[in-house]
């Protein structure tokens, strides 16, 4: 029983020692074959710094781009989280929907700073994004917000809000859905020109790298020049297909001036996106909406 028992221990000992050989082998593998997506981490992709908002071409929210991925993935972040308080909506009817944004320690937050004319921007698109709105929700005596809001459709919609608190730009966002009978649309195809209403046409083209302008006409006829709207010449939100990221843009240049409106935009990845510009003319506000492909798609 004694050379058995030995036996057994020193079949034991070189087992337990050969599998120390492996651990530290695959230890070695896995440090070196350890690499983020870049996409979720913003690791591989320059941190997504370009999918914040620009105004004349200077980073929005640069103080925590280098932190984070493209804005608009997450309902929680830097210590602050966006919460939906109503949210009953019905297709083709108006109705209210209310939310707060959260401190750390789960209180409300009340003082906001204003950027671009409002203390908060909110966001409104269906998660195949259609139905886009741009809305401007009023602050209550608690620090929460509201606004009225009609849908034309059913669906899982995706709500954004981006504001400043405390020196941080932020774009938080959770999900809204619209109960009822739906079918998810594919994107509508990539175009260079787009109605954008009462006679409306907004013409896109790429005039260098990364720079995009958009030519406005009216019944054939070049708009000239386009009214300030929140104290720029146009918006440009850039929401990416299948996760709803986020790019809030902003002209180049003063508002004011004459000629096609110009964008920066420094895509975070390869992948599919819908563009929503806004401008404003004779005192109504109009939204051209275009698709782009990036990442070696040739456009049309």
């Amino acid at each position: 029983m004694r050379k058995l028992t030995n036996a057994a221990g020193t079949r034991l000992a070189l087992f337990g020692a050969a599998l120390v050989a492996v651990f530290a082998i695959a230890s070695v593998a896995g440090a070196a074959l350890d690499v983020g997506s870049g996409i979720e981490t913003g690791e591989e992709e320059g941190h997504g710094e370009e999918a914040m908002a620009m105004d004349g071409g200077e980073e929005h929210g640069d103080e925590h781009a280098e932190d984070s991925g493209p804005a608009g993935l997450a309902v929680a972040e830097e210590g602050y989280r966006l919460e939906l308080t109503r949210d009953a909506l019905r297709p083709g009817r108006e109705g209210t929907v209310a939310f707060r944004v959260l401190d750390e320690d789960g209180h409300t937050v009340e003082d906001f700073e204003t950027e671009h004319e409002r203390r908060m921007h909110m966001i409104v698109v269906r998660r195949d994004l259609s139905g886009f709105q741009h809305l401007h929700p009023e602050q209550l005596a608690d620090g929460s917000w509201r606004t009225e809001l009609t849908v034309a459709e059913a669906g899982d919609y995706r709500v954004y809000a981006d504001f400043v608190t405390a020196g941080e730009s932020l774009t938080l966002a959770t999900d809204m859905l619209v109960p009822g009978r739906f079918e998810p649309r594919a994107l509508p195809a990539e175009r260079t020109v787009a109605d954008a209403g009462d006679g409306y046409e907004v013409r896109l083209a790429e005039t260098g790298e990364d720079e995009l302008t958009f030519d406005v006409t009216r019944n054939g006829e070049p708009v000239e020049g386009v009214q300030p709207y929140l104290g720029a010449d146009g918006h440009l939100v850039v929401l990416r297909e299948g996760d709803g990221a986020f790019l809030h843009a902003h002209p180049l240049g003063e508002p004011g001036g004459s000629g096609p409106i110009r964008f920066m935009v420094d895509y975070p990845s390869a992948g599919a996106y819908r563009l929503f510009l806004q401008f404003k003319h004779d005192g109504e506000v109009h939204t051209a909406a275009f698709t782009r492909h990036e990442g070696g798609h040739s456009h049309e």
